[in-house]
C-alpha cells in the first residue's frame, strides 16, 4: 500500500489568518482548532518563544496548497 505523502503547505480551506496552523494540522492529521489553541498557549506561556515571529516566518516559508 503506497499512501500519498502529505506535504507541508498552508491550507486554503482551513485558515484563520494565513492557513499556517491549518496546514500543519492537515499534514499530521490533527485537529486544526487544537493546534491553534496549543500554539497560542505555548506562545503566551513562554517568554522565550516569539510566537508572532515564528508564525510570520512559517507564513513566508510554507507554500500554499495550490502552489
Amino acid at each position: 500500500m503506497n499512501a500519498v505523502p502529505r506535504t507541508l503547505s498552508r491550507s486554503l480551506n482551513d485558515r484563520m489568518i494565513a492557513g499556517v496552523m491549518g496546514g500543519i494540522a492537515h499534514r499530521f492529521g490533527w485537529n486544526p482548532t487544537l493546534v491553534r489553541v496549543l500554539y497560542v498557549v505555548v506562545s503566551l506561556a513562554s517568554a522565550a518563544f516569539p510566537g508572532i515571529l515564528v508564525y510570520l516566518l512559517l507564513w513566508l516559508l510554507i507554500p500554499n496548497e495550490a502552489d
